[in-house]
């Protein structure tokens, strides 16, 4: 059986500062949930308002494509699975309007 992967940067999940992430956020009446890491979560709602992930970013290919999550994933692929750090919120998120 493989081991499952994250469906934002592709590493193994292990099962260590894991997740769960509505690709449509609840407050839009989400349901369905992916398994994701901790760290990949976070970086997703520090960088997004729950309107923009509703409107624009709620497919992975989306979030991937994103200039912030590319160069996150980028820099996260390099890091043990298991790994989590808090994340900063973005400064542009605190000026935008939900």
């Amino acid at each position: 059986m493989s081991e499952a992967l994250c469906p934002l940067c592709g590493r193994p999940l292990g099962t260590r500062n894991v997740d769960r992430h509505h690709l449509i956020p609840k407050t839009y009446k989400g349901r369905e949930q992916f398994d994701i890491h901790k760290i990949c979560h976070q970086k997703i709602h520090s960088t997004f308002t729950e309107h923009e992930l509703f409107k624009s970013f709620h497919t992975w290919e989306a979030l991937r494509q994103h200039e912030d999550i590319g160069a996150f994933i980028a820099w996260v692929a390099k890091k043990d699975p298991a790994y989590f750090s808090r994340n900063v919120r973005s400064n542009s998120k605190k000026t935008r309007r939900a």
